[in-house]
């Protein structure tokens, strides 16, 4: 009896070496991924003379709580006045802004697309469209002019408002009222129920799931902004925790040592609210995207 024929007769079906092949690949890759990640954690723990002499760490140390203490209340920049808490409210603040414009405008773009009989209602969803084709990297410098030119400089205003015009939520809303049954439509109508009746007791709430998904999606995309954020905002007050890790640990005068396990918490505190989003709100996410039945 060969070992195939053994393996067969112990499992009572064959390997399937292809499935074997790809669970490894995705293994390797996610290990490619998370182990810098632990690498950064486990570096927190150490001082920065020892980063500074022998990188990164894999073995324990005593100073993870000093380091996090530090990274999140600690005041430092510039100014000598912002924090690590302070940075990460500013990130909240964009991140939830940004997802929640998006979902608004997105919503009630899509409403009227697909709902009010428009004569050109296609050919403005298309232009709409094709702004996909225009990020804000390709339009930065007429941005910045824009709002400079609003006085919306180191403002809320200006670090999100910019950041919501774009046509991806408007995308996913329209071909989620696309599959609305048009019975529905009719039911509600005969009902009495007016344009904005019909969108907030009855499309609200069958979006709850995509909206779920837009606001992660896009909650993740305003978390992780940098470049904007670098150009709009020089008051320190305004600085998310990506744009201000670099400015919180100058410490470069004389012979100091950078503070390195400082600006590495602050890397994983930068990571973990995208993280914990995604992870606690995963089901919400994949049942938007792919729910049919309404």
């Amino acid at each position: 009896m060969t070992d195939t024929d053994r393996t067969v007769a112990r499992t009572g079906r064959p390997v399937r070496w292809s499935v074997v092949i790809d669970h490894a690949i995705l293994i390797a890759g996610s290990l490619m991924m998370i182990l810098p990640v632990f690498a950064v954690f486990i570096s927190t723990s150490i001082s920065d003379v020892e980063i500074y002499r022998e990188g990164l760490n894999l073995s324990l140390g005593p100073h993870m709580a000093e380091n996090f203490d530090k990274a999140l209340f600690l005041k430092g920049g510039f100014t000598g006045e912002i924090t690590g808490s302070s940075m990460l409210i500013n990130s909240f603040i964009l991140g939830i802004g940004f997802a929640l414009g998006k979902i608004l405008i997105g919503m009630t773009a899509a409403y009227a697309i697909v709902y009010f009989r428009l004569r050109f209602a296609t050919f403005a969803f298309w232009i709409i469209f094709t702004t996909l084709l225009l990020p804000l990297e390709v339009r930065i410098l007429p941005t910045y002019e824009v709002v400079q030119g609003l006085g919306l400089a180191n403002t809320y205003t200006g670090l999100i408002l910019p950041l919501v015009a774009s046509a991806t939520a408007t995308f996913f809303f329209r071909q989620f009222f696309l599959s609305v049954p048009e019975e529905l439509v009719e039911a509600a109508r005969i009902d009495g129920a007016g344009p904005v009746k019909f969108f907030i007791d009855i499309l609200v709430p069958l979006s709850r799931t995509m909206v779920a998904a837009i606001f992660i999606i896009m909650f993740v995309y305003g978390w992780n902004q940098y470049l904007w954020p670098t150009l709009i905002t020089t008051d320190e007050s305004l600085f998310t925790l990506v744009r201000g890790i670099k400015q919180i640990i100058q410490n470069l005068d004389g012979a100091n040592v950078p503070e390195y396990g400082r600006a590495l918490a602050l890397a994983i505190i930068a990571i973990l609210p995208p993280v914990l989003v995604v992870v606690i709100f995963q089901s919400w996410f994949v049942k938007g995207l792919v729910e049919s039945d309404k």
